[in-house]
């Protein structure tokens, strides 16, 4: 049946590309051309490229030139299926009917070609060799018609650039020569007269004057000398002040190299009272700090002024103040930030500080239905949050969760979930949560957990880190029924003590750093998050120290362990690493690549990892084949029970991803990935056979997968369905050696595909 179903779903596409082809230039008047490809050339040879000496980043790259084109053609999936313009060219004709306009928004109409823009693009193709060093380039186009449709190609003929060949700096002003001749100076001796490295150098120079006090210091007041001689494609460069600045008055020149202090700084807690004519506001000063309310104070005095990351008394700093306009705009109860300056002296400024109310309260619902192995279930929560707990911007949290599941033998499942979390504005957080899970034909659980963290960005916001310094889990199981305990519970099984009464007691550190730029979209980026955390080890000390007795877990157990309140506390280190890059073709299509590794390792007090520390392979956001908890560890095979589950957890995860996503049309996208990846045990345990990892056979043992996806991406969320078939499948090595899934090996509905329902992307 299912290979009736995807050829007609081949056939579908294969009609739906035909018709684009053939209907193309539906819209396209009659005397105009579609611009169909558009291409770059950089027309240098190897042998030129090492005559002239270059290195691979000082060489015209195409992509590179990319971004200097005043005229593109409209998007393709895969290189050459248009589908947005096969959608706008599927409506009508006229204009005004409802369907019609409907299908022009999600469109994209037709790219007619412009002579105009296409010189455009010549000029600024060749403006951009310039500013590289290239200045004796040159660029011509290349155009063939076929069928109303231009294909045109620019050809980019970089010749032989110009290098620095003296580098001078001629300043006077002490601070301003230091900072132009320093160590991380960005222009050498031998490089290309590249004019966006001289930018860029400008720029670094005024941002040193900016944060060491010159206020009225402009990368504009610099400017360069270059001399050149004929032929020899080099030229001196020299770096001085504009001659405006140089021949200004003694009194513009003091202005501009004067180092001004931050003398008062005022605080506006509300913006309308910023506004002329607006009611005389209660004013409190406490120093040099004047604080103007209207109305009901929004933040306490104290705490604002330890968030301003600069006092009365220092010099204006551009660094400060944009770490202060961060921790300002972190603080739940500011919705928005202004900070200006007025010189009120000869050397010193004010600086007015405009904050504007964010909401104070809120509350969050949601409901959601679950299907897991076959089993319904609903769930619904409800969370409250207050930003201002005591007036100086601590956030309070409060979140609540009910779930029922039923399921197919007749049982049902009970869980419910209570968290609370209290941060102040010095990034420390205290939490606290409470789970309780009943399982009538498993057992009846309780979690009770309570935290304290630290957390704090670096590098512009690029790095995150954060610091678990005490995290402390009760796990108390009050009943488990006679079956679950046969099953699990003997002394040679490896979750034995994930189901009896634990402790954990450690403290862990997360860290995350992204590529990402702004100001830059569609520049591929990295991004990277990695932590470790340890448990027990505090608690081992001391047993240690004070030669605490040990005591078997229980009669049957010959092992002894220390405890805590007479219950036994887990001993571990965990660490892993997830990386994640985003290389963007286009504003339609990226391919994503992404792998993660994490090693759990118990030791000391532990024999095995607690059950919930443990990890697990399959699922929406892992090897996409499989469902989620049903691969591994190795190649240990389930019997496909639901408390079988419980047996398929690991101390070592691999994953392995590769997903090419495009927007097809509107906030409709398209996945084409594949998946590989597997858990393993630390261990040989008895109840895993073949879960355990070893250094010459895992990578035997890899899952494999692949499939297709659709997701509707509305920007403040992502839903998404991905559908997974089962490639390479090491759990039947040992079990009827078809572990490659083809239709010759039985690839089947049931045992080899899964569907998978999520919000967000996987990686």
């Amino acid at each position: 049946m299912h290979k009736k179903y995807l050829i007609y779903c081949l056939g579908l596409v294969a009609i739906s590309l035909i018709v684009t082809a053939c209907r193309s230039t539906k819209f396209v008047p009659e005397d105009k051309y579609l611009l169909n490809k558009v291409k770059i050339r950089v027309e240098q040879d190897k042998a030129q490229q090492k005559e002239y000496n270059l290195s691979a980043d000082e060489q015209i790259q195409a992509d590179n030139l990319k971004n200097y084109l005043r005229q593109k053609p409209n998007s393709e999936i895969f290189g050459f299926w248009k589908l947005q313009l096969g959608v706008w060219n599927s409506q009508g004709k006229d204009s005004t009917k409802w369907i019609n306009r409907q299908i022009r928004k999600i469109g994209e109409a037709p790219e007619i070609f412009s002579e105009d823009l296409t010189q455009q693009s010549l000029n600024q193709i060749k403006k951009a060799m310039n500013n590289c060093g290239y200045f004796l380039s040159s660029v011509d186009t290349t155009m063939t018609i076929k069928k109303r449709k231009v294909s045109l190609t620019y050809h980019a003929h970089p010749e032989r650039p110009y290098r620095i060949r003296q580098y001078t700096v001629s300043l006077d002003q002490s601070d301003l020569k230091r900072f132009a001749t320093n160590k991380n100076a960005t222009l050498k001796e031998g490089m290309l007269f590249d004019s966006n490295q001289m930018e860029t150098e400008r720029q670094r120079i005024t941002r040193l004057m900016h944060i060491r006090g010159y206020y009225y210091f402009e990368k504009d007041f610099l400017q360069y000398i270059a001399d050149s001689t004929y032929n020899t494609y080099e030229a001196d460069l020299k770096l001085t002040l504009q001659d405006y600045l140089i021949e200004a008055s003694d009194t513009i020149r003091k202005a501009v190299f004067t180092q001004y202090k931050i003398e008062e700084i005022v605080f506006h807690t509300n913006s309308l009272i910023a506004e002329e004519n607006a009611d005389i506001p209660d004013t409190v000063r406490r120093g040099d700090y004047t604080f103007l309310y209207q109305g009901r104070k929004l933040i306490r005095e104290r705490t604002l002024m330890k968030t301003v990351r600069f006092k009365p008394g220092d010099l204006y700093n551009e660094l400060r103040l944009e770490r202060t306009y961060s921790a300002l705009n972190a603080l739940g109860p500011i919705k928005y930030v202004d900070i200006s300056f007025e010189q009120i002296s000869e050397d010193g400024l004010r600086c007015t500080i405009v904050l504007n109310r964010a909401k104070i309260h809120s509350v969050t619902a949601d409901i959601e239905g679950t299907f897991s192995a076959g089993d319904w279930g609903i769930g619904a929560g409800l969370g409250y949050t207050n930003r201002n707990l005591f007036r100086g911007a601590e956030e309070l949290t409060l979140n609540g969760k009910m779930s029922y599941e039923w399921r197919q033998n007749g049982g049902r499942a009970i869980e419910g979930k209570a968290e609370a979390g209290l941060r102040f504005p010095n990034n420390i957080k205290l939490s606290v949560g409470y789970n309780y899970q009943n399982r009538p034909d498993e057992f009846t659980r309780t979690i009770a957990n309570a935290g304290v963290s630290y957390y704090f960005t670096s590098n512009r916001n690029r790095w995150r880190h954060s610091f678990n310094f005490l995290d402390i889990n009760y796990v108390y199981l009050p009943w488990i029924s006679d079956r679950f305990s046969e099953e699990f519970l003997q002394p040679t099984n490896i979750l034995k003590y994930s189901y009896e009464d634990h402790f954990i007691m450690g403290w862990g550190y997360t860290g995350t750093y992204s590529s990402y730029n702004r100001q830059q979209p569609l520049r591929s980026y990295w991004s990277v998050q990695y932590g470790i955390e340890t448990a027990g080890n505090l608690l081992y000390g001391i047993n240690t120290l004070f030669h605490t007795g040990k005591t078997s877990a229980d009669a049957d157990d010959d092992s002894d362990y220390y405890k805590i309140f007479k219950i036994r506390y887990a001993q571990y280190v965990k660490g892993d690493v997830n990386v994640t890059f985003n290389h963007i073709f286009g504003k339609h299509h990226r391919l994503v690549s992404h792998a993660f590794l994490g090693v759990a390792v118990p030791f000391g007090n532990a024999s095995s990892i607690p059950f919930e520390k443990r990890y697990f392979a399959g699922g929406a956001n892992s090897v996409r084949g499989w469902t989620m908890r049903s691969l591994g560890p190795g190649i240990y095979r389930g019997n496909g029970a639901r408390i079988d589950y419980n047996n398929q957890a690991g101390d070592i995860k691999l994953d392995l991803n590769l997903e090419y996503r495009v927007n097809l049309v509107w906030v409709l996208e398209l996945a084409l990935f594949t998946d590989a990846g597997n858990i393993w045990t630390i261990r040989d345990y008895e109840s895993q056979p073949g879960g355990v990892f070893r250094f010459d056979e895992f990578y035997k043992q890899l899952a494999w997968s692949y499939g297709i996806g659709l997701r509707l991406n509305f920007d403040f969320f992502v839903f998404r369905v991905d559908f997974g078939v089962k490639l390479y499948d090491p759990s039947r090595i040992n079990y009827d050696g078809k572990q490659w899934r083809t239709a010759a090996n039985g690839l089947g509905w049931s045992d080899d595909m899964s569907f998978h329902f999520a919000i967000g992307y996987p990686f």
